[in-house]
């Protein structure tokens, strides 16, 4: 594993607490987006359904084959509280970093065949994951503003 590898890994695996806080004080979404638990519940149900699926089957097949795929939000987290969904999120994620953390120099040089994004290896899988974290942090509505005298 080279260093952009070491790098992503990181940054995949400390996605989580990065989006503890800005979750924690999300204001209310506008009509018809979602809020910051319907977000989690998304990563949620991306953890399980794409990564950690993903890269499974890159270490356990020759060139697996991937559909694109986008879940709605994980199941059974109807009345949960966010600090609950953020919780989960952080265990699947941890699941997955477990798996990507065992693999081998050759299992890194691996790699699938993407319908939409062509042959991925891992660090290219890491890539489109930390980029989906990213859309989906910058998606969280921001915290209300509270009034000040001068408004």
């Amino acid at each position: 594993m080279d260093e952009s590898g070491a790098d992503l890994l990181s940054r995949f695996a400390a996605f989580p607490a990065s989006l503890e806080a800005p979750a924690s004080v999300a204001g209310p979404p506008p009509a018809g987006e979602w809020g910051a638990a319907e977000i989690t519940r998304h990563l949620i149900a991306v953890e399980d359904e794409v990564w950690r699926a993903r890269f499974a089957s890159i270490e356990q097949q020759d060139e697996p084959r991937w559909a694109w795929t986008e879940p709605g939000q994980a199941p059974g987290f109807d009345h949960a509280p966010l600090s609950e969904l953020l919780a989960a999120f952080a265990d699947a994620r941890a699941g997955t970093v477990e798996i990507v953390t065992d693999l081998d120099e050759s299992g890194w040089a691996r790699a699938g065949i993407h319908t939409t994004y062509g042959r991925l290896d891992v660090a290219g899988l890491l890539r489109l994951a930390t980029d989906h974290d990213q859309e989906h942090l910058m998606g969280i509505p921001a915290p209300l503003r509270p009034l000040s005298g001068d408004d």
